[in-house]
């Protein structure tokens, strides 16, 4: 009895390693703070991961950005989204692109 209780609870533990999400990382973690606060990313943007609902940007759940979309788009800017190069850096670019990449899955 005490050995199915040892099998059963190592069957669980091992389960939660691949069923539970993997975005629990420092890169995820950066962009979602830049993404929520310096880069102000969610005033204009939804995104289900961030809490945010805006509709001035694209909706980031629907169109589901590559990561090199993402830091071409925040570098440069592109319509009415102005370019963060130089209020950004390239590692939080970097990081905000890896989060909405990631995050909009």
């Amino acid at each position: 009895m005490k050995n199915i209780k040892h099998i059963y609870l190592i069957f669980c533990l091992f389960s939660c390693l691949f069923f539970l999400p993997a975005k629990s990382d420092q890169m995820f973690n950066l962009g979602k703070i830049i993404f929520l606060e310096k880069g102000n990313c969610a005033s204009c943007h939804t995104l289900r991961d961030a809490g945010s609902s805006a509709t001035i940007g694209p909706n980031l759940n629907e169109i589901k950005p590559i990561k090199e979309r993402v830091v071409e788009v925040v570098t440069n800017g592109i319509s009415m989204m102005p370019p963060y190069e130089g209020i950004l850096s390239k590692n939080e670019i970097q990081a905000v692109a890896y989060y909405v990449s990631k995050s909009s899955d």
